[in-house]
């Protein structure tokens, strides 16, 4: 398990990167609500994405994207409510899924602006 975790912390750190360089002021990285953990909170304008990263060595399980479920989806959604009112923020709330993966060697990112919605 040590070693999904090294490949998590190595995934947030290019996805850190990856949004550093499009322009987006990085609030804050691993921030917890109650059972929610919000892995990025970036703001680019008005727009405060929260971004969760997915991580994986290969595409052998599917894409990274697929492994975002509805409970986990409503978890960020509270936490980001609740976020947004403690740092008192007027913006609009974006969730977006940077998928990191192995392509033969090469670390591939995408990153997928408004990835879910949570009505």
């Amino acid at each position: 398990m040590a070693e999904h975790n090294e490949l998590g912390k190595l995934g947030e750190k290019r996805a850190v990167k990856f949004l550093q360089n499009k322009g987006y002021e990085i609030r804050d990285v691993n921030w917890r609500f109650q059972k929610a953990e919000i892995d990025i909170i970036a703001q680019k304008g008005n727009v405060l994405a929260v971004v969760e990263v997915k991580t994986r060595s290969s595409l052998d399980f599917g894409l990274p994207q697929d492994f975002v479920n509805p409970k986990k989806i409503q978890l960020l959604v509270k936490a980001v409510n609740e976020y947004v009112v403690k740092k008192d923020l007027d913006v609009i709330v974006r969730f977006d899924i940077i998928a990191i993966y192995n392509n033969k060697g090469v670390f591939e990112i995408e990153h997928i602006e408004e990835a879910f919605y949570y009505f």
